[in-house]
């Protein structure tokens, strides 16, 4: 059994590209299931975030899979040069990137914890759509505890990093003040929510667009106003900033509604969403600034952030080693159980031999052999589960190999 992925993110690929990619989460549940009906597929996860895509599978050793034609087929892209955007990582590798993720450690703003909540919905969606094995599951699982221990005994960050906030202090260097500034949010899911609220917390008057769901009364966040998602060209020109941030396949601003749109002062535009929200055409409008989710990138690590990843790389390395005994243990059942059986018939016929000169009714010598069986069963699984916790790894692997020699014909 293999674990492979692919993955494309902000690192790899403009969000141009990254969007071509991009899944809703009811397109993400149609491929899993899509996906886990190809052959030698045992299990399939899609990770699909503003920042990144990935595709995981657990699948045959001997299969030849190519996890990027699969994507293509399932979006309908025959264009083989985006592969260039991509990196695909197996095994080890592989399940070592997944642990960093879930930490925080690969994003695009170091330390953020959204994507530990995205990757914990990733798995529940798989397991919905009936596309997770015992691999993935486990796998996921430990990712999202190595993500836990990481969020909470390593200073990584203060607050709450999101994109929002390294979008506010980007602006604050900048000498763009939110306090008093009237903002509009366009969308109310939650990276719209964060964005309301934190727009707020800065001082911000806040104005959030919603629809009118049959489910009742939408909330947003405390101290915001709202308008129907409708009216936001006509309150726009009242604003100084707009956040968009839906999950909406489509535009929510247009060119072609800006063209008779007069504004009396500067505008910042800021998209958050993947797929785009914002045409970049309005960015080059006059007296229109256009920010996009690639903006507010920063690589520069201070002497503390250094510190906290070298804590969280130790974190990372004692949980991964933890999935790979879990993983080891679980392929070694079956051999651990033909050793078991071995050595049960082997002890069985050499007490056979004294127990026919034994003075034995049957039945009782039929009792006995049952009761040596289970004891001897006992006795093999305490020796090797034994050597298992008092051995490293490798050593324990060869001494399963040498017991299995044993009996070989």
């Amino acid at each position: 059994m293999t674990i492979s992925m692919i993955g494309i993110d902000h690192d790899r690929a403009p969000v141009d590209i990254r969007a071509l990619f991009a899944f809703t989460k009811k397109n993400a549940g149609e491929a899993m299931e899509a996906l886990k009906k190809k052959a030698g597929i045992y299990g399939c996860v899609i990770l699909s975030t503003c920042n990144r895509l990935e595709i995981w599978a657990s699948h045959e050793e001997e299969q030849e899979l190519s996890l990027y034609q699969c994507l293509c087929d399932l979006k309908g892209i025959q264009d083989g040069s985006y592969e260039k955007y991509f990196v695909t990582r197996k095994d080890r590798d592989a399940v070592n990137h997944l642990f960093y993720l879930a930490g925080g450690l690969k994003s695009q703003i170091l330390g953020e914890d959204q994507i530990l909540t995205q990757i914990k919905d990733a798995l529940k969606l798989s397991r919905e759509h009936y596309a997770s094995d015992g691999v993935m599951e486990v796998l996921f699982r430990m990712a999202a505890t190595a993500g836990k221990r990481i969020k909470t005994e390593v200073p990584l960050a203060h607050g709450n990093p999101s994109v929002i906030h390294q979008a506010i202090r980007s602006l604050k260097e900048k000498g763009y003040d939110i306090c008093g500034k009237t903002c509009m949010v366009i969308g109310n899911g939650e990276m719209g929510k964060v964005a309301a609220q934190t727009l707020r917390e800065a001082g911000g008057d806040v104005t959030v667009t919603v629809r009118q769901y049959r489910s009742g009364v939408v909330e947003i966040p405390a101290g915001c106003s709202r308008i129907h998602y409708g009216e936001r060209m006509d309150y726009l020109p009242k604003c100084d900033l707009v956040v968009s941030a839906t999950a909406s396949p489509n535009f929510t601003l247009r060119e072609e509604q800006f063209q008779e749109l007069s504004l009396a002062k500067p505008l910042l535009l800021m998209d958050l969403a993947v797929p785009r929200d914002i045409e970049p055409s309005i960015g080059e409008r006059e007296g229109i600034t256009l920010y996009d989710m690639d903006s507010f990138r920063s690589s520069s690590l201070s002497p503390e952030l250094m510190e906290g990843m070298k804590q969280a790389e130790r974190i990372v390395k004692a949980q991964v080693d933890e999935f790979y005994q879990w993983l080891d243990g679980r392929d070694l059942i079956p051999r651990i159980q033909e050793i078991k059986e071995d050595a049960v018939q082997d002890l069985n016929a050499r007490i056979d031999k004294i127990l026919k000169n034994t003075p034995l009714e049957q039945d009782d010598r039929e009792k006995l052999l049952q009761a040596v069986d289970t004891a001897a069963g006992k006795v093999v699984n305490k020796l090797i589960f034994g050597l298992r916790d008092s051995l490293n790894q490798d050593a324990f692997l060869e001494c399963v190999a040498g017991l299995e020699k044993l009996y070989e014909e």
